[in-house]
């Protein structure tokens, strides 16, 4: 069954002004087994201009995070963030305090406006928002913008490669997908001059 958005007679016709510019870090990919560590959340116009902010690390059991971290291999390639989200255990906010505040911050800044997911690989964010944070999914449009699907077409159709840093952290890596879809609309831009 679908819990996303519901698009009512009057938001089928509306086009989105706004994009929601979404990412988690977690403990891993997959959300059945996995917790999430820290969202961050960038509101923009259509031009990348930030209208509002939303960051906040989620409380996990020190426990649970030093096993579940320990499990995958990525993060041995990452000491510095596994340190990072280990000095985290027992702060941040409980998760059902984040996904309250979220639905709350999707209807201040998007009203009856269907809130569209940005993003890199936009969807495994959305399976972890689906699976720990429903009611913050039923505020969500079931489309999605995912910077990634563009990043396999640049690479493919033009062969143009966007150089990322490697900070992944929630707020860096929202940074990083804007100024990649810049990227990739500058190129097209240029092209037509």
């Amino acid at each position: 069954m679908y819990t996303g958005y519901y698009m009512s007679e009057i938001q089928k016709g509306m086009l989105p002004t706004k994009l929601l510019w979404v990412d988690l870090e977690m403990t891993g990919l997959r959300p059945e087994t996995d917790v999430i560590l820290e969202i961050a959340i960038v509101v923009t116009d259509f031009r990348f201009n930030e209208i509002a902010r939303y960051e906040s690390a989620v409380n996990q059991p020190g426990e649970l995070l030093q096993r579940l971290l320990d499990e995958n291999e990525w993060y041995a390639q990452y000491p510095e963030n596994k340190a990072h989200f280990l000095s985290l255990a027992g702060q941040g906010k409980d998760s059902a305090v984040v996904e309250a505040e979220l639905v709350a911050f999707v209807h201040e800044h998007f009203g009856e406006e269907p809130a569209v997911l940005a993003g890199n690989s936009i969807h495994n964010d959305r399976n972890f928002i689906r699976y720990w944070w429903p009611a913050f999914d039923a505020t969500l449009h079931y489309r999605m913008l995912d910077v990634s699907s563009w990043k396999v077409f640049m690479q493919g159709a033009h062969g143009v490669e966007y150089q990322k840093s490697d900070s992944h952290r929630a707020a860096d890596d929202i940074a990083e997908s804007i100024a990649e879809l810049q990227c990739y609309l500058d190129w097209f831009s240029k092209k037509e001059e």
